[in-house]
């Protein structure tokens, strides 16, 4: 029979972590399970929770964009995150393969900043490449605490489900905007913060009677990426949680999430919605694989009765894509943006400085680093994606549970989504839904590291050796 301990933590949260070897004196361990009201995933879960719950138009309105609560907060976790490295008691050892990729990453976009400087730039340019740089390391501060900050795993689960049910907090909202036509972010005060330029981002119509929502977000396109990129892991709550109630919770995330993908009418959050599907099957049973179906079916019926026609104008989306002027509009100016790209093809113009006020807007990720960063810089994103993915495969093949191996395809389901949507609109830009890919992205470095076979590396604690 198995013990009331078992079922209520992770094996590896019973091991004994060691802290510091004295030689002959002894050694210090420490539990794994150990709980701390202010640890690495305590404070990640604040940033989730400011990052979905606040509509990200409210921001310390002395810093502009860069104001927003979550950003600031991304920021401290960075140079946390360094201070940590100048102690022995205060750093992680051992082997993190996405410390390497989020650092070559980051050496890449200082070189397109550098370039960028030294062929002159006017001060617009100069301030985006400046924000832009900001950004990057409040992008890669979340990255890194999420790798190296998770004790163990009962708190990566702690903080896994917070953002489940973030997510369903911001699919609620775009519902109830969807449902109501109103506004519900603009009755969102909080003292301290303002509105960034003062402007609400409103609604936009789209199909015959139909319009977008945004919920909390920037745009509705981000918002649908950030239910495509949350949905696998309300499914995985709703499979494995640990209490009943978990689990009613999390399928009740997973349908409101679901539901909110179509509102956006957006063909970015559907082909999101497909990629994360398909790349979960190896991952479930026939029966989850009918049930998900099923239920499935069942929404889109619901959709269907709520909002006659919704589903006609979701297909137009597609069947009519090629006289789209969204998508044509795109790919004219493709000639333009390679023509950009030759000038400067190493290192690029530099980050953040084609702006669409000088230049034109760029709904493309992957040619937005081409063209500002160059080869370098498109390079070493893509590092970065197939690091966390090879690091989720890794952890796929480790895991003994079937919870293990759940929550890795979990996580190779965000890279591929990441990687898909990249190609369809300026993704880095915006902050809600780069700020849920750094933090799943650390994730899968956590995971990594608690399904290593080494005890050593799955240690969490900092901890001095006599070497």
């Amino acid at each position: 029979m198995t013990s009331p301990a078992t079922t209520l933590h992770h094996p590896v949260d019973l091991e004994p972590s060691l802290l510091e070897d004295v030689g002959t004196v002894g050694s210090t361990y420490s539990t794994r399970g150990r709980r701390h009201l202010l640890d690495g995933a305590a404070l990640l879960s604040l940033l989730v929770m400011l990052n979905l719950l606040l509509p990200q138009d409210l921001v310390v309105a002395q810093l502009s964009s860069l104001g927003r609560p979550a950003l600031l907060l991304g920021l401290v976790f960075f140079f946390g995150w360094l201070v940590s490295k100048l102690h022995p008691r205060l750093a992680l050892r051992g082997p993190q393969p996405i410390r390497w990729a989020a650092m070559g990453y980051l050496a890449t976009v200082l070189s397109a900043y550098a370039a960028g400087y030294l062929r002159g730039l006017p001060s617009l340019e100069a301030n985006a490449a400046d924000r832009a740089v900001i950004g990057t390391i409040c992008f890669l501060g979340v990255l890194l605490v999420c790798a190296d900050g998770i004790s163990n795993r009962d708190r990566l689960d702690s903080l896994l489900k917070i953002s489940v049910w973030c997510g369903m907090i911001m699919a609620a909202i775009g519902l109830l905007q969807a449902g109501l036509a109103v506004d519900v972010t603009k009755y969102i005060k909080v003292p301290g913060l303002s509105l960034h330029h003062g402007e609400e981002l409103g609604f936009m119509s789209r199909g015959d009677g139909f319009f977008r929502v945004a919920s909390t977000a920037q745009h509705y396109i981000e918002f649908s990426t950030v239910m495509a990129i949350l949905l696998p892991f309300a499914v995985h709550y709703a499979m494995f949680g640990t209490k009943k109630t978990v689990r009613q919770w999390a399928i009740v995330a997973g349908v409101l999430m679901g539901a909110a993908i179509p509102m956006t009418l957006s063909r970015t959050g559907i082909v999101a919605l497909v990629v994360g599907a398909l790349a979960m099957m190896p991952a479930w049973s026939w029966r989850v694989r009918i049930n998900l179906a099923g239920l499935g079916v069942l929404l889109g019926g619901a959709l269907m009765a709520v909002k006659p026609g919704l589903m006609g104008t979701i297909l137009s989306m597609f069947t009519g894509a090629a006289d789209d002027p969204s998508i044509t509009g795109r790919t004219d100016d493709y000639a333009v943006i390679f023509a950009y790209f030759a000038e400067r093809p190493l290192f690029g113009r530099g980050p953040g400085t084609f702006i669409p006020t000088i230049y034109f807007f760029v709904d493309n990720e992957w040619l937005q680093h081409l063209v500002t960063m160059g080869v370098l810089g498109v390079a070493g994103l893509a590092a970065m994606h197939l690091t966390a993915m090879t690091l989720g495969v890794l952890a796929y093949r480790r895991a003994t549970r079937r919870e293990d191996k759940h929550l890795a395809a979990c996580l190779i389901a965000v890279q591929l989504i990441a990687v898909t949507v990249a190609a369809t609109f300026d993704s880095m830009g915006f902050t809600t839904y780069s700020t849920m890919l750094a933090l799943l992205t650390g994730a899968t470095g956590a995971v990594w590291r608690l399904t290593h076979p080494a005890r050593m590396v799955r240690s969490s604690a900092p901890r001095l050796t006599n070497d």
